[in-house]
């Protein structure tokens, strides 16, 4: 109910700063550590009349009405603070209880959003630099479902580029490379060991590379045969590529072909629609854009001088059509894309295009011994790392529960494995880099998802002992059980401004507060123990915990176990 108690202080607000002879088209209302919500507008009202922003406080105060669920008003210096009373916390908490996981859900917005996430190339297992973005992707596609929006979630598949042509090559000439069919259990690790040894006879002979770009010339003509051999190697790739993907908890409503784009014409078409504009240029026959007057100094290359189209040029093709689909179109991308990115915009608006994508740009994961990278040195796959964090998880569940049958503790290992994973990723914005760290990850006590998951679980286990009936929330008066409350109600408003501002990490700072808040309670109010009309009360307050966790969760796609 913070949206509720949000648009009422506005309205209050609006009428008072009239009421006191000001006016302004923002109420720069938020959170506040000292209030509920509270208003900036005196500073800034201060500043631009050169006036004394504490004496604006107070005369907009004194022209305050009074709100349903706004007990009190009062200036603090250059704020306007706003506080909720106690019919807001029995609604908030009554709310909660009422709609269950669907206490979330935001009033739908009428936007269709494509949202493009991962699109990895298909030439091996995803890696740890990139893990960001399925981690990303996935998380926003939940925040802005709730947040209202209709989201479709698309990968778009290369399936046209040079590497896959090797791999094509690689499998027709495992004699040549020295290679017998790779009998590796998941397909995209076989893949990558098929393209390394292809890429390194590629680089050493030319005949090689000759018979490669003849290869992409012809799937790019759509010879039968060929096609065929690039289907094949791109499905066996991305098998294994969405086995890792589902295991973290992140899946797909779309699969977008690049080569659909040649088949339909669509990248002839833009190229012939370009090589007309005053910013075309032909190069040793290849064709370009002059970007110059768009503040970039290198050309951007549409065609080789073969004339086959680039990754480049397909893209262009894959946005028009994404961007004609859809309200708002959503990319999460690598930070090494953004030249890319200004391209495709600067190119999209010579094409004539009102739309262009909003880019969430991420920066890499690193492990402590340094950044990773797809083009240097030795990376580590995703596998690895999930398998890893599983592996420590259950060390740490066996510690702690010798109690448990073995199926238990891996199942539980497995839950708590990976959404530490997934939390590490998500608590951060994502333009900041990332060092990833075992001790952060899994920590039970207050920094990772296993403090989160745990609190859950600690829920579950209270109400295990005894189920809420009917209850009073007017009884419950300790300040720990207002701040939890609180903290609860403001979920949605959470949800609501990292869908609109898309930043993810707001949900899990929010769900780490939400754990700590909730411990903070049973830690100091006493629940099965306490007075029979206290007791019900505070088992309605933990159920709504329970609630809200799970919701929290959820949208972080990290599992809430019942039991830890």
């Amino acid at each position: 109910m913070y949206l509720e108690l949000l648009s009422e202080a506005r309205s209050l607000m609006e009428k008072a700063v009239a009421g006191a002879g000001y006016s302004s088209p923002d109420m720069y209302l938020g959170e506040s550590a000292h209030a509920d919500v509270s208003s900036a507008l005196p500073f800034r009202l201060g500043k631009e009349l050169k006036k004394n922003p504490a004496q604006i406080a107070k005369e907009i105060v004194s022209k305050m009405g009074t709100s349903e669920h706004i007990g009190k008003v009062d200036a603090a210096g250059p704020y306007v603070n706003f506080y909720a009373n106690e019919k807001y916390l029995a609604e908030s908490l009554g709310d909660i209880l009422k709609k269950g996981r669907s206490s979330v859900l935001l009033p739908p917005k009428g936007v269709k959003v494509v949202l493009e996430h991962t699109s990895a190339n298909p030439t091996g297992p995803l890696h740890v630099g990139r893990g960001r973005n399925p981690v990303i992707g996935d998380t926003l596609a939940r925040v802005m479902r709730s947040g209202g929006y209709d989201v479709q979630v698309q990968y778009y598949v290369d399936d046209m580029g040079k590497q896959e042509a090797t791999i094509v090559w690689g499998y027709d000439h495992l004699d040549s490379l020295s290679l017998k069919p790779p009998e590796i259990e998941k397909p995209d690790h076989a893949i990558v060991e098929v393209y390394r040894a292809a890429t390194d006879l590629r680089k050493s002979n030319e005949a090689v590379e000759k018979e490669i770009s003849e290869i992409l010339n012809k799937y790019e003509h759509m010879d039968p045969e060929v096609s065929e051999k690039f289907k094949k190697m791109v499905n066996t790739c991305m098998d294994g590529q969405k086995t890792t993907l589902a295991r973290m908890n992140v899946f797909y409503d779309l699969f977008v072909w690049e080569s659909g784009f040649v088949k339909n014409g669509s990248v002839n078409e833009i190229v012939e629609r370009l090589a007309k504009t005053p910013y075309a240029e032909r190069k040793d026959g290849a064709l370009a854009l002059n970007l110059s007057s768009f503040g970039m100094d290198k050309d951007f290359v549409l065609t080789r001088a073969d004339g086959t189209s680039l990754y480049t040029t397909r893209d262009i093709a894959y946005h028009i059509w994404k961007l004609s689909n859809c309200d708002e179109a959503v990319n999460v991308l690598g930070e090494d894309q953004k030249l890319a990115m200004q391209r495709l915009d600067a190119t999209l608006k010579i094409l004539g295009e009102k739309k262009t994508p909003r880019i969430v740009f991420y920066s890499f994961v690193s492990l402590p011994e340094g950044r990773m990278s797809t083009r240097k040195g030795v990376v580590v796959n995703l596998d690895d790392l999930l398998d890893e964090a599983v592996a420590r998880a259950y060390i740490e569940v066996d510690k702690r529960r010798k109690d448990l049958p073995e199926d238990k503790k891996r199942k539980i290992a497995d839950l708590v494995g990976i959404g530490a994973i997934r939390f590490d990723i998500i608590r951060v914005a994502p333009e900041k880099s990332i060092t990833f760290k075992w001790e952060q990850a899994l920590d039970f006590e207050k920094q990772g998802a296993p403090f989160i998951q745990y609190s859950h679980a600690r829920t579950c286990s209270i109400l295990e002992k005894a189920k809420p009936g009917s209850f009073d929330a007017t009884v419950l008066k300790e300040k720990e059980e207002a701040a939890l409350i609180k903290k609860m109600a403001m979920l949605p408003y959470v949800v609501d401004v990292a869908s609109k501002d898309l930043k993810p990490h707001l949900l899990a700072n929010y769900a780490r507060e939400l754990a700590e808040s909730f411990n903070q309670f049973y830690r100091f109010v006493p629940v099965l123990s306490a007075e029979p009309e206290l007791r019900e009360a505070r088992l309605a307050l933990v159920d709504a915990a329970r609630i809200t966790l799970a919701n929290a969760l959820d949208l972080l796609g990290i599992a809430a176990p019942e039991e830890m």
